[in-house]
C-alpha cells in the first residue's frame, strides 16, 4: 500500500512531467476531434517486474477524471514478452497527450524494479540484502526507492536527514573514527542510524572499538571482506559497496556480509520496453 507521502509525491511528479511536456497545449492532439473516444492497451516486449502503475494512472486522471485504466497486473508482478498489462479508455486527445508521461514513469520504474530483482535473485539463499543508495535521478528519489522495494531490495537512507553515513572526509575533519562517532551520537536523533565507511581492516577494528552498529566496507577485496566478517563476529551490521555487478554479487554475498549497496540500481537505469497500442474505441 502506498504511503501518504508517496501519494503526494506521485501527484507532484506527474504534474511536473505533464507541465514540461504539454506547455501551452498539445498542438498535435488538436488534429483529433475533441469528442472522439479512444482505447489503448499497453504491451511489454520483454521479461520484467512491473512498477509504477499509480504514476501511470495519475497521468491520465490529471487530464480527465473520466479516463479509466483497467490493469491485468499489479506492481511487483513478473511479466513476459507480449503480455498485455492494462487497457486505457479515454477521449482520444487525453490518451494522446498523457501517454508519453504515463509510459515514461511505468518504463523507468519497472526498469528499476526489474534490475533490482535480478540482483535479489542472484543472492538468494544467502543472508545478504540488496540495498539502494542516494544515487537517484534528480526529483525522482521516492519513486525510485519505491521501485527498489517493489523489486525486493531494501531502502537505505532517503536523504541526508534520516541517517548518518560517516565517510573518509568526515573522519579526517573530525580527527578520527572515535571522535567523529562521538559527535554523531550527540547530534543524531534516536531514530537515525549511524554508519561508518571503512577502507581497511584496521579502520574496521577502530569502528568496532567505537561501538558502531553499522559499517560500510568500501571497495574491499573478497578476501578482506571474509576477514572483516570474521573480525566483526556479528557485532555490527556489515555493508559491502563498490564495484558491485551481477557477475560478482553472489561472491560478495557469500563472504557473509549483511548488506550489499548498489548505486546502479537507480543511477544506470534502462527503461523497460513497452508499447501503448491504440485500438478501436
Amino acid at each position: 500500500m502506498l504511503s501518504e507521502q508517496l501519494r503526494v509525491e506521485i501527484q507532484r511528479c506527474v504534474a511536473a512531467s505533464l507541465a514540461e511536456d504539454i506547455g501551452t497545449g498539445d498542438l498535435t492532439a488538436r488534429l483529433v476531434p475533441a469528442q472522439t473516444e479512444a482505447r489503448g492497451r499497453v504491451i511489454t516486449r520483454e521479461d520484467a517486474v512491473i512498477c509504477g502503475t499509480a504514476w501511470f494512472d495519475a497521468a491520465f486522471a490529471a487530464l480527465s477524471p473520466a479516463a479509466t485504466v483497467k490493469w491485468h497486473v499489479k506492481d511487483g508482478d513478473r511479466v513476459e514478452p507480449g503480455q498485455e498489462l492494462c487497457e486505457v479508455v479515454a477521449r482520444a486527445r487525453v490518451l494522446l497527450t498523457a501517454e508519453r508521461t504515463a509510459l515514461n514513469f511505468l518504463q523507468l520504474l519497472s526498469g528499476t524494479a526489474t534490475v533490482t530483482r535480478s540482483f535479489v535473485d542472484a543472492v538468494a539463499g544467502t543472508n545478504a540484502s540488496i540495498v539502494d543508495t542516494r544515487k537517484t535521478l534528480p526529483g525522482l528519489r521516492l519513486a525510485q526507492k519505491y521501485a527498489v522495494a517493489v523489486g525486493g531490495g531494501v531502502n537505505h537512507r532517503i536523504g541526508l536527514y534520516d541517517g548518518i553515513l560517516i565517510k573518509e572526509n568526515h573522519i579526517i575533519a573530525a580527527g578520527g573514527i572515535r571522535e567523529v562517532v562521538e559527535q554523531a551520537r550527540i547530534i543524531a536523533p534516536s531514530n537515525v542510524f549511524i554508519e561508518v565507511e571503512v577502507e581497511s581492516l584496521d579502520e574496521l577494528r577502530d569502528a568496532l572499538d567505537a561501538g558502531v552498529g553499522m559499517i560500510l566496507l568500501d571497495n574491499m577485496s573478497l578476501e578482506d571482506m571474509r576477514e572483516a566478517v570474521a573480525i566483526n563476529a556479528g557485532r555490527a551490521e556489515l555493508e559491502a559497496s563498490g564495484g558491485v555487478n551481477l557477475q560478482r554479487v553472489r561472491e560478495i554475498a557469500e563472504t557473509g556480509v549483511d548488506r550489499i549497496s548498489i548505486g546502479s540500481l537507480t543511477k544506470d537505469v534502462r527503461a523497460l520496453d513497452l508499447s501503448l497500442r491504440h485500438i478501436e474505441a
